[in-house]
């Protein structure tokens, strides 16, 4: 392992030595399948990573491609089969993932669509309800993906719009926003500048209840910001970031086993940007600067694996590629909580390239993810990596109160006797082999999530949260 904040030149040039032989024979018993590629028709460009189903497939948008060259919505198997459920018209372009709610729907945004972008609900069958059309003043141009909150609403930010007309072209800094189910949509914040511009990013929903995000610019230094706001729109800029420490996050946080909170900032530290650490108090530790060398652009942010281990993606960086944008085409990495990064994968190009989305964790334990460009068009690819961790199972959501209704997500779930929250047994329905529903028992507190079946004991990849 190596640790890449303390890089010679000569180790720098060990490192790219490494990463070639890497290509060819990959270590620690990984697996990189390229599942599909896109051609535009069926989808181009899927910048927003796939998330994956209570049926135990994968879903996700394209920008651009399909029928109507506006981007689509698609379904594919974990073995690769993909389907083209939705073709948005030639002024749409869904950028931002997909969210699946508790009522078995789909949730997204579209970028565009009446000039400033709309909120949408897709069935699993392919049919989209427009929720809600921004104008401007309540928001407009929404990057990011939503969330569903404990509460059952659902939550977003937009990139431009609301009450400010401080930002450029008077398109207003940005908007936190909350919508129900049935298109009802409130603005609960709207930025000015010294608060943060422009929120690229998502928000999440932490155990303390409260929400956290960032912005890509603005706050005391222009370099963006993280903040934390409450459910009734309150704000508190947590940090503004200096440069030295990071530069314009466009990607969201996580919250970790540990309670703090991690991300990355796609510029900034050593000039092709960063990962750091930020408490709920808002002490920032930047952790690891890129390079180049090493790695540029984290903009797709961290996942934390069952392993306790985050992944994450670059734009670029890896091995020299003629055919890649700056010469390379992304990689994929490790990083562990005692600091040490990884290099788990370089593209080439004809396996994809540019991996802007960064990484999904299934419930069988693979990695899954899409590549903005490259594969046998050009324009993108879905891919799987496998790095021998186990099967898990999670649940949607990850809070809730006693008697709330929960659904387990898993593989191989046929044939279950039992599931406990935190040690109390609970009441459950198997409805498929990759979905079991139940309710938070009388007693529960919060804690791991497991599922027994005739192969073994399954456990939750965090812990469920009791909420009072």
């Amino acid at each position: 392992m190596i640790k890449l904040r303390t890089l010679s030149s000569l180790a720098v040039a060990c490192l790219v030595l490494v990463l070639c032989v890497m290509a060819a024979t990959p270590s620690r018993a990984q697996t990189f399948t390229t599942l599909t590629n896109f051609n535009g028709d069926n989808g181009s460009t899927p910048w927003a990573p796939i998330i994956q189903g209570t049926d135990g497939n994968f879903y996700g948008v394209t920008e651009y491609g399909g029928a109507y060259s506006g981007g689509t919505v698609f379904k594919i198997t974990p073995g690769g089969g993909l389907t083209n459920l939705y073709n948005f018209s030639n002024d749409a372009f869904p950028f931002g993932p997909l969210v699946q709610a508790t009522d078995g729907n789909f949730y997204g945004t579209t970028t565009a669509g009446n000039t400033w972008g709309t909120v949408f609900k897709i069935t699993k069958k392919g049919k989209l309800t427009t929720l809600h059309t921004f104008n401007g003043t309540d928001g407009s141009t929404p990057y990011a993906a939503l969330i569903q909150a404990a509460n059952g609403n659902l939550y977003g930010t937009t990139y431009n719009g609301g009450a400010s007309n401080i930002c450029p072209y008077d398109y207003g800094c940005g908007t936190i926003f909350k919508i129900t189910k049935k298109g009802q949509l409130t603005t609960l914040y709207s930025f000015g500048g010294p608060d943060g511009e422009n929120p690229f990013a998502g928000l999440l929903q932490a155990t303390d209840g409260n929400f956290y995000g960032t912005t890509s610019k603005g706050g005391t230094n222009g370099y963006g910001t993280v903040f934390k706001i409450t459910s009734k729109g309150a704000l508190t800029t947590l940090h503004s970031f200096e440069g030295n420490d990071g530069e314009s996050p466009s990607a969201g946080l996580i919250q970790a086993a540990d309670g703090n909170f991690y991300g990355t900032a796609s510029g900034g530290g050593d000039g092709n940007g960063t990962v750091f650490k930020i408490t709920a108090a808002g002490t920032l530790t930047a952790l690891y600067s890129f390079e180049g060398t090493n790695g540029i652009g984290p903009d797709s942010g961290l996942i934390q694996a069952t392993d306790a281990n985050f992944y994450l993606t670059t734009d670029f960086g890896g091995i020299a590629e003629p055919n890649c944008s700056f010469d390379s085409c992304g990689m994929l990495f490790e990083l562990t909580p005692g600091d040490t990064l990884t290099a788990l994968y370089s593209f080439e190009g004809t396996d994809g390239a540019n991996p802007y989305a960064g990484l999904l964790q299934s419930t069988n334990g693979s990695f899954y993810g899409t590549t903005l460009a490259g594969g046998t068009t050009g324009s993108g690819t879905i891919f799987s990596l496998s790095t021998g961790l186990g099967p898990f199972v999670e649940t949607e959501p990850i809070s809730g109160r006693l008697g709330a209704k929960v659904i387990i997500l898993g593989t191989d779930l046929t044939g279950a006797t039992s599931v406990s929250f935190n040690g109390i047994q609970a009441t459950f329905k198997i409805v498929s082999s990759s979905e079991i529903k139940t309710q938070v028992p009388v007693d529960a507190t919060t804690g791991t999530v497991e599922v027994t079946t005739p192969v073994g004991t399954l456990k939750s990849n965090v812990a469920f949260r009791v909420t009072q």
